[in-house]
């Protein structure tokens, strides 16, 4: 079985560059709808910064049957933080998020970049998936693994991808194996052409970038893919091998 989990990290739009929510504001909802009308459960992983600010938002996910994950507490590097301020980052963003699910089991760090000494406090915070490791950063991690009872498991691509143009995409998701972690942003579904940004925060983005993903839906389905949150795929993988060093931990 060939298991799929799309996933939008929720966030001011274009960090560190911008500090609108023009992306949270237009670009969530549109893929709020687009996904009702694929019948596809999603993965939304909210700073609790944004959920304060959109708190109807934040209830509307769950209200429509999608995974609340958390993406700490205002997009802080985590890895850049004294330690005290980080742990409490993560136990702050769990308070928050957890006003608006009953089921806040799963985390990904900011630009994720998680360091190990914060593992433990993950499990302390009640969470149960950690999806802040990359196949496309070191350590390079190709498979998922069980740190004491937290699952964790890497994004396949990076969020870019899937705005390139269809026949790159398609070579490039032949090529991902199961489970597949996909990732992308709301302010990828708001056009940003006419900033001054990064060539990668403006390329493709707004209707072309939700065109890109009802593709790439139908595109996995059409293959035999299974589309899952992160609560269902931990019930799917779990047990899996120990993390060792060769996975961070």
């Amino acid at each position: 079985m060939r298991l799929a989990v799309i996933t939008f990290d929720v966030e001011h739009d274009c960090p560190p560059y911008l500090d609108t929510y023009h992306g949270v504001e237009e670009g969530l909802p549109r893929i709020l709808d687009l996904l009702a009308e694929k019948d596809v459960r999603a993965v939304f992983y909210f700073t609790a910064e944004t959920a304060k600010r959109y708190p109807r938002l934040a209830r509307r996910v769950v209200e429509e049957g999608h995974e609340l994950g958390s993406h700490g507490y205002a997009h802080e590097r985590l890895d850049k933080l004294p330690p005290g301020s980080a742990v409490r980052a993560i136990f702050k963003s769990a308070t928050v998020l957890s006003s608006y699910t009953d089921r806040l089991i799963s985390f990904r760090a900011p630009n994720l970049q998680l360091p190990n000494y914060l593992l433990p406090v993950l499990v302390e915070a009640g969470f149960a998936v950690d999806s802040s490791l990359a196949t496309y950063k070191p350590p390079f991690p190709r498979s998922p693994c069980m740190y004491d009872g937290l699952l964790r498991v890497p994004a396949s691509v990076t969020s870019s991808v899937l705005r390139l143009p269809w026949r790159i995409q398609r070579a490039i998701h032949g090529r991902i194996g199961s489970p597949a972690i996909y990732f992308s942003h709301p302010w990828e579904y708001v056009d940003m052409r006419g900033r001054l940004l990064r060539p990668d925060c403006v390329f493709n983005t707004g209707e072309k970038a939700l065109q890109l993903l009802a593709r790439l839906i139908d595109y996995l389905r059409s293959r035999g893919w299974r589309l899952v949150t992160m609560a269902e795929l931990r019930g799917i993988l779990s047990p899996q091998p120990r993390c060792t060093n060769k996975d961070s931990i």
